[in-house]
């Protein structure tokens, strides 16, 4: 059985002070959780003082992104390297990046093989507009978003990382996904894998689904089996709606 996640996107929030803050009341609700598996994704500048609060606990920290050189003239950039000792996992390609920051397929691919390089996890995402689900092109768009991000990665490799389905639709909007098209459209990335890599890699990877989830509708997204855990947003800023998710996960997977 593949071990379920609920990773923490906390996105431009939370001042080093505040991220120790919500770190800590994490740690205290959650900190010996072995059922799933609790990361938590501050900005940079908080990733010291999160390291230092999560300490002993089994709470993982993961990065919000990465450039894909190890070092050079890149102002404002964070390279593998220097997340390494810091962090577990990284998250890669996010729709915001896309949106506002000129991320593309090829970058992210880049960004993946990076990270992989440098023994961070990558949690990869993809995911469609709005206009591309009502013209019913989400199968096709994702699944060309997954290929590209695959390239040139071995099986091993794709099974050590993360894939998030985020529909764009559904990010900070309120909006989600039902559980059933949010679980089909998983099981289309889960499809690719397995053309790409057979069953055996497809059945090991684990897959995420993001957007608007909550305390609320996290029982029915668990629910579908071919969704492993959730990438959370606005939810995991406040440790009593992340901590019900991860409890509610748990006794799922009990």
């Amino acid at each position: 059985m593949r071990k379920p996640m609920m990773a923490g996107n906390w996105k431009m929030n939370k001042t080093p002070a505040e991220a120790t803050s919500l770190a800590k009341a994490i740690v205290d609700a959650v900190g010996m959780e072995s059922t799933v598996d609790c990361v938590i994704c501050p900005p940079f500048v908080d990733l010291a003082v999160v390291q230092s609060a999560v300490a002993g606990s089994n709470v993982a920290i993961g990065a919000q992104n990465l450039h894909w050189e190890a070092s050079g003239a890149y102002t404002g950039e964070v390279s593998a390297p220097m997340l390494q000792g810091l962090v577990d996992y990284v998250i890669i390609g996010h729709s915001e990046r896309r949106q506002y920051f000129g991320e593309t397929d090829e970058t992210v691919n880049k960004k993946i093989h990076a990270a992989l390089a440098h023994e961070l996890i990558p949690i990869v995402c993809v995911g469609e507009s709005l206009e591309q689900n009502r013209a019913g092109e989400t199968e096709s768009f994702v699944s060309g978003q997954v290929k590209a991000a695959m390239a040139g990665l071995t099986g091993e490799q794709v099974q050590s990382l993360v894939i998030a389905y985020e529909p764009i639709w559904a990010i900070g909007t309120g909006l989600a996904a039902t559980p059933d098209e949010a679980g089909n459209t998983c099981g289309v990335v889960r499809r690719v894998v397995a053309e790409l890599y057979g069953q055996s890699v497809a059945a090991s990877t684990r897959v995420l689904y993001g957007g608007s989830t909550n305390d609320k509708n996290i029982g029915e997204i668990m629910r579908q089996d071919e969704i492993d855990g959730a990438l959370i947003g606005g939810a995991s800023l406040k440790v009593e709606s992340y901590s019900a998710m991860v409890s509610t996960t748990s006794a799922l997977y009990q």
